[in-house]
């Protein structure tokens, strides 16, 4: 039995001048999967979901939503909804107005809307705050806010711009967290657009890795960072070991390396010029006489290594844990 996905790109693109900002994309997003978009600035991102929300027309190609083509609709008559980063909130509204816009906009009657608004404020742990304007509210409420207005208006997909890039490191994990969960207990489809390859390895269900308007590889989170298809890939998705290996590379992590103060067969020898104590772990650069610097990384469990800058090192791994790469 075939199952049509909720979301198809075929074949778009969508050109500003002379840069190619998508560059024939073909993707399917299933329904009620958490979809990452990852890549640096510039790489198309952004325009693709702002194709899918309507902002942007595609110079060619189609997108569909449930098998149907949405070509000629306005963003406001697709199921969709976006929440962008800068949250967009209307400043002279309260909480419970700014959650409530789009039902008022839909014709929702206002026992209705209001019975849909507190379950949002539920659903985000808003409780109380509904009579606070904007200003009165911490960058965190904020981004609630916006987040239940985006699901309010019950879309068949929410579209997420880069919409934890204001919240400071503590609070943009936990509200990570936040995201999938909410995912999960409501079973929608989330499309996220993000640069932080941890963002999208946490709340992700598959990641979509782009450069520069093409879709480099789309996997698991697990199967992108432990089997890139590409040096690039490899490299944007968290640290790597390369060794040059014929017409191609070895990549291997640097997790997957070990660090000794004494010699062992097969073993790389250098010297360590870079200790960074990191919590959960220690990270160690090791700078050989020739080829790059190599990167371990080692969970700090049991008895610290004895080592300080300038010692002599012997890195080695596994040979399961080399990765062949293309050129």
């Amino acid at each position: 039995m075939t199952v049509t996905p909720l979301v198809s790109f075929e074949g778009v693109a969508k050109r500003f001048g002379e840069i190619a900002a998508v560059d024939g994309v073909s993707l399917d997003i299933a329904e009620g999967e958490f979809f990452a978009l990852l890549g640096p600035s510039g790489c198309g991102k952004t325009t693709l979901m702002r194709m899918l929300a309507g902002f942007e027309a595609p110079d060619a190609g189609r997108i569909r939503l449930s098998g149907q083509d949405i070509a000629g609709l306005p963003p406001h008559r697709r199921p969709s909804s976006m929440m962008f980063q800068t949250y967009a909130l209307f400043p002279h509204l309260n909480v419970e107005q700014n959650v409530g816009f789009g039902l008022k906009q839909q014709g929702w009657d206002k026992a209705r809307a209001a019975a849909r608004v507190e379950e949002m404020l539920r659903l985000v742990r808003l409780e109380g705050l509904n009579r606070r304007k904007p200003s009165q509210l911490s960058g965190g409420q904020k981004q609630r806010v916006a987040l239940a207005r985006a699901l309010a208006v019950q879309p068949r997909i929410l579209l997420l711009d880069e919409p934890l890039a204001a919240l400071d490191r503590r609070l943009r994990e936990e509200t990570q967290l936040e995201l999938k969960a909410i995912q999960r207990q409501l079973g929608m489809t989330f499309m996220i657009v993000t640069h932080d390859q941890d963002e999208a390895m946490v709340v992700a269900d598959r990641i979509a890795v782009m450069r520069e308007g093409q879709i480099a590889q789309i996997g698991a989170p697990r199967e992108v960072y432990e089997r890139p298809a590409s040096r690039y890939v490899a490299e944007f998705l968290g640290e790597a070991n390369l060794f040059p290996d014929g017409a191609g590379f070895r990549l291997v992590r640097p997790e997957r390396m070990t660090i000794s103060p004494t010699a062992a067969p097969d073993a790389l020898a250098g010297e360590v010029t870079e200790i960074a104590y990191l919590g959960d772990r220690t990270r160690y650069v090791v700078r050989r006489a020739q080829g790059r610097p190599l990167l371990v990384s080692r969970a700090n469990q049991g008895p610290p290594l004895a080592f300080a800058v300038g010692d002599k090192a012997w890195v080695s791994y596994p040979p399961d844990a080399a990765v062949a790469l293309p050129s």
